[in-house]
């Protein structure tokens, strides 16, 4: 069997190609600026971006308060912003536009941010339940010093932007589970937790514990890492958790999302207890779609949309129209580092404002917004008569794609 080749070296990436039999329509994509991006890169997957708006929205401007790394607000302005989608979806760019257009008729999108952390979730195998217990006891008792010995460290492996903020323990037998949590300026931040997990782990835990365990493990999957978890859903801690609000008036429902207030609570009525019934992570319509046209666009770890796009969305009525609101406990997205660092991403986060340092938070808002504007057109097209409006869209903007013809390569 001839060895695949694996670097990203022209040679080996032409070789590649050759063996995979790969046409034109790839392999005259230009992949230098990607050769870092990943492993044996072969080609690249060009997806369309439209770009919808303007979102009008009430943004939250925010600090980390130390040592705990509390989220405070420091002011608050109104922005329109233009926001890129990067999918193949029939009828989602559409359909977040007519939710930001009714959001704007009526006062515009509110977002706030109330936490940021991010987690890895390792495990300490000891001998016995009772040492478990002796390792968590020392962990409870020393965060303080572990936040100064990590601050103190100089090696080049440990990041100093990951700053260690709490750390929970959870005994299972002679497991003892420990959270790490941090927070990680405007970077996503997994590799540096990552890093700085590890050196926990290795050279505290391992060396000052007054247990020996028998093995550390990294990550034990407690965390809710890139997938659902009920822990995250509640109580928010693995990415930022964000709200957004909008009050639709009872004209922007009828003239812009072709419904009524009384069917959008109905459908609330009825999507809340099928959600409860099927046992879903989430009380939401849609928010994946927002939320992974958006990553695709900026450079995000799509990866991520798993945990990101648990949400909690609600509807209320209120005089005059319908409060409707969504809740996003574990947003992760990051405008530095990562594949931020693309020419493409960097390009449509500087659109939004959203480039570099300091503009996390605001990137975090405009994301929920978005995907509140999505919900919102989303749940009037469901709540129709029949679901009408549900039905034409995808069949028009969707189904029907095929009809143009074939695309062609370029």
């Amino acid at each position: 069997m001839k060895r695949w080749p694996r670097k990203n070296d022209p040679e080996s990436i032409s070789a590649r190609q050759k063996a995979l039999g790969l046409s034109d329509g790839v392999t005259k994509i230009d992949l230098s600026p990607f050769v870092a991006a990943q492993e044996m890169l072969t080609g690249a997957a060009v997806i369309p971006v439209s770009v919808v708006g303007p979102l009008q929205v009430e943004l939250g401007e925010y600090e980390l308060e130390e040592p705990f790394g509390r989220v405070s607000e420091t002011g608050r302005a109104t922005d329109e912003v233009f926001v890129p989608l990067a999918h193949t979806e029939g009828g989602l760019s559409a359909s977040l536009y007519r939710g930001a257009r009714a959001a704007a008729e009526s006062g515009g999108f509110r977002t706030y941010v109330l936490q940021d952390r991010i987690t890895r979730a390792s495990c300490f195998v000891c001998k016995s339940t009772e040492e478990a217990v002796q390792l968590a006891r020392f962990l409870d008792a020393h965060v303080a010093e572990m936040r100064r010995w990590l601050s103190e460290r100089q090696e080049a492996t440990i990041s100093r932007y990951a700053k260690l903020r709490e750390v929970e323990t959870h005994v299972i037998g002679p497991m003892c589970h420990v959270m790490w949590a941090f927070t990680t300026g405007d970077a996503c931040g997994p590799n540096m937790i990552t890093r700085n997990a590890y050196a926990l782990n290795m050279a505290y835990v391992m060396e000052q514990a007054p247990v020996k365990p028998e093995r550390a493990i990294l990550e034990a999957n407690m965390g809710g890492d890139k997938k659902p978890s009920h822990r995250y859903f509640e109580r928010g801690g693995h990415g930022k958790t964000v709200l957004a609000e909008a009050v639709l008036t009872e004209e922007a429902v009828r003239r812009v999302l072709r419904t009524t207030v009384d069917d959008l609570l109905d459908l609330s009525y009825v999507g809340t207890h099928g959600a409860v019934a099927s046992g879903m992570q989430s009380v939401a319509f849609t928010p994946a779609s927002a939320i992974a046209a958006i990553f695709a666009a900026t450079g995000q770890d799509l990866g991520m949309v798993g945990t990101s796009s648990m949400a909690h969305g609600t509807g209320r009525r209120v005089d005059g129209g319908i409060n409707c609101a969504i809740r996003l406990p574990g947003l992760e997205v990051g405008t530095v580092g990562g594949g931020t660092v693309f020419p493409y991403a960097r390009t449509w986060l500087q659109l939004m404002d959203c480039a570099g340092v300091g503009k996390v938070y605001r990137f975090a808002q405009i994301v929920a917004a978005a995907t509140l504007a999505l919900e919102i057109s989303a749940s009037a097209a469901m709540a129709t008569a029949g679901s009408e409006n549900f039905f034409r869209a995808h069949h028009e903007l969707g189904g029907n794609r095929e009809k143009s013809g074939p695309l062609r390569e370029p």
